[in-house]
């Protein structure tokens, strides 16, 4: 079976690990190729846009894949719409494999939010300090914000940037310790972060809940309608196990 990864998070690149070391599978994992140096998972790796829904259709008949598995990131809600249109028109399964998002525990002070546009409104009478912890996309909402920034990303952003504000190209993981130590030395009011879910990030909430940190928490996209969501790449191999016996494994259109 050949199958299609659109991925880019750990969790694509786990599965292609996997899948890729098991006979009967051949994995081809596709990169938006928005990071400057991506961390690359095994096998075959194309970089780029489809060119849309028609543009996915064609390259899916032209390679020969049996079955998509879009292990995008949560807020990657454009592809996860093209890639199931796109599957859906080819008569192919696909899944959705999104990690579980964060949930607020006791001490936590967020504040929920649908979009970047309603986060940036949302600062404004939280405080003189932001991090801005959302990656390179979307900073340029918060343009016209009269607050500090400390902005963090692996890339810097492009397009507009706050007028005052310190940028800080990082990739995760981090550790506790160095959160609190980092909101401490910023003097940090107020967090902005999506909710992308998964513990390679997840030690700022913890930091913020520490230090009594207002976070301003972005919420996902929706998937599609009826689309088949598995929550872990063990599930995920699963489904794709099963694809390879023969047998029924959801998520056909």
């Amino acid at each position: 079976m050949r199958i299609l990864i659109l991925g880019g998070t750990r969790e694509a690149r786990e599965l292609a690990d996997i899948a890729s070391g098991e006979r009967g599978y051949e994995i081809v994992s596709s990169l938006a190729g928005r990071v400057r140096e991506p961390v690359l998972p095994v096998g075959r790796v194309r970089v780029g846009g489809f060119g849309g829904v028609d543009g996915l259709r064609e390259w899916l008949g032209e390679n020969g894949i049996d079955a998509v598995v879009d292990a995008t990131h949560p807020f990657a809600g454009g592809i996860t719409a093209n890639a199931a249109l796109a599957a859906a028109d080819a008569g192919l399964p696909v899944l959705h494999v999104r990690r579980p998002g964060w949930r607020e525990e006791p001490g936590d002070s967020w504040i929920r939010v649908p979009d970047l546009k309603t986060a940036a409104e949302a600062v404004a009478g939280l405080g003189d300090r932001v991090f801005l912890t959302i990656g390179r996309q979307g900073v340029a909402a918060f343009a016209e914000a009269g607050q500090w920034f400390l902005i963090r990303a692996i890339d810097p952003p492009e397009g507009a940037v706050p007028a005052r504000h310190e940028l800080l190209l990082a990739r995760g993981p981090f550790a506790l310790a160095d959160e609190i130590a980092l909101l401490r030395a910023h003097r940090i009011d107020v967090m902005v972060t999506k909710d992308s879910g998964g513990a390679l990030t997840g030690a700022k909430l913890t930091a913020a809940r520490s230090l009594g940190i207002a976070v301003v928490v972005i919420d996902r996209p929706a998937l599609p309608e009826g689309a088949h969501q598995v929550e872990t790449v063990a599930a995920a191999w699963d489904w794709l196990r099963q694809l390879g016996s023969g047998e029924s494994a959801g998520g056909f259109e």
